[in-house]
């Protein structure tokens, strides 16, 4: 047929990308339903939980943070200014370089990294019940956790 789309695949549910992305935007769809209630998008729930992860044996640089997390660091400073002003994290100037900041989670903000945790791990059980044991499936995706735009390339 003129104009159908010259994919490899027969249908859009045989691509592995595509199902991805659906699969991703109804995971975080349930994720912000669940978190609405306590006050935090997904992303600031994502880097509060990683900084009280990450943060418990003191400061932990931002950029660390970021890259923890996988998330942009320009976005990481704008959400954690956010969670600073909730008075959830303190950002601090790096003595030794004075344009990085070295964050610490308040007491107020590991309790809400406890009870949003919580509640997350709820919607997983919840969402990836139909999977059974989500063990392959977490190996599989810890496979693709570090593919870069550079290892993968253009076509």
């Amino acid at each position: 047929m003129s104009g159908q789309l010259k994919s490899r695949f027969d249908a859009a549910d045989d691509s592995p990308g595509f199902l991805l992305w659906q699969i991703t935007n109804r995971w975080q769809a349930a994720q912000r339903c669940a978190l609405k209630p306590l006050g935090l998008t997904h992303v600031q729930f994502v880097l509060l939980a990683a900084l009280a992860w990450l943060g418990s044996d003191g400061p932990i640089n931002q950029r660390d943070l970021a890259d923890h997390a996988s998330t942009d660091p320009m976005m990481t400073s704008q959400v954690l200014r956010v969670l600073e002003e909730r008075a959830l994290v303190v950002r601090a100037a790096d003595p030794g370089d004075g344009r990085a900041r070295m964050l610490t989670i308040t007491k107020q903000g590991r309790a809400l990294a406890n009870r949003a945790v919580a509640v997350v791990e709820e919607v997983d059980r919840e969402f990836f019940a139909p999977v059974g044991d989500t063990t392959d499936l977490a190996h599989a995706l810890r496979v693709l956790k570090y593919r870069t735009p550079e290892a993968v390339g253009p076509p």
